[in-house]
């Protein structure tokens, strides 16, 4: 995620944009489906491109192999991983609808573009000497694209949601070349201050005309703190205040499990194309809202989570 997630806000709205988007002057499919097409593979490719020599150009590159990275903080990446290719998939999804594709070639191509994309960037993985392709990212990337092509082909409409949500940690302060040094880079890099959420309404699997708010959902979230390291707990460092003292910090790495409720904006009645495009926006993140939170600990109440 923390690779990609400045390049899948692009992709957020530009998917949302012509998804909603009217072509009056010149309303034929040819035309949306060239401009779909089109402005995806350009964007698909320069992203790829940037990401290569932003990111992987800095680290030396070798041979193309594998690593099991499952065990790494504590399966919070492979959380990200599934949030991002569910996304991709449920807006491309959104976008060959509007271009007037069939409902097959929609679930085929929309809903399989993130993990492609996902796939490229695995790829690039395995010929980086700081990571390595992952089966287990892999994995992660299916059940996210699997998701969303499961409800359009079974309900032709997304009612289970996986979204993202950030609350800022202590812990940075303790490794920030990996945690991030500012907030920009913490709410990409902290897993510790990140929580991935599978959010619905109750109220959209009830049959039949009921005025139930089909907006109002429930949300089940997953975090983790006490990660200083992918696998390690122990990190040494030096105060920037004089006189300098070298401090080593060591934490318990605790998975952390929430209820909460959440707002589905895709469920909101408007008619302003504008509108529509920010809801769909909007639905990457959860709602701050209270929540209660489970650890091996125990129990606790969180006011915004």
């Amino acid at each position: 995620m923390t690779r990609v997630l400045h390049i899948f806000i692009v992709f957020c709205f530009f998917n949302s944009f012509v998804s909603t988007a009217q072509v009056d002057s010149v309303p034929a499919k040819k035309y949306k489906r060239i401009s779909l097409i089109t402005g995806s593979s350009v964007l698909t490719t320069g992203s790829l491109f940037y990401l290569n020599r932003a990111w992987y150009a800095q680290y030396n590159t070798g041979k193309f192999h594998f690593f099991n990275d499952n065990a790494e903080w504590l399966q919070m990446d492979k959380a990200g991983h599934a949030w991002t290719t569910y996304n991709l998939g449920r807006l491309m999804m959104d976008a060959f609808d509007w271009a007037g594709f069939s409902k097959k070639q929609k679930l085929i191509y929309g809903g399989t573009m993130g993990f492609v994309y996902m796939t490229g960037v695995e790829i690039m993985d395995g010929y980086s000497n700081g990571w390595g392709f992952s089966g287990g990212d892999m994995l992660a990337n299916a059940a996210g694209a699997g998701l969303a092509i499961s409800q359009e082909a079974l309900w032709n409409e997304q009612r289970v949601f996986i979204k993202y949500s950030y609350k800022e940690s202590e812990l940075a302060i303790y490794n920030p070349a990996l945690l991030g040094k500012n907030l920009q880079e913490k709410i990409l890099k902290d897993y510790n201050a990140q929580t991935y959420w599978i959010s619905f309404s109750p109220f959209n699997f009830i049959k039949g005309d009921h005025k139930l708010p089909k907006w109002l959902a429930v949300s089940f979230g997953y975090g983790a703190s006490g990660m200083l390291r992918a696998r390690e707990d122990f990190v040494t460092f030096t105060s920037s205040t004089s006189p300098v003292v070298e401090y080593t910090y060591s934490s318990q790495r605790i998975r952390n499990y929430y209820v909460s409720l959440d707002i589905d904006f895709t469920k909101i009645k408007t008619r302003s194309k504008t509108l529509k495009t920010i809801f769909t926006c909007l639905n990457l993140v959860k709602v701050p809202a209270p929540a209660i939170g489970f650890n091996k600990k125990g129990s606790s109440f969180n006011w915004l989570r």
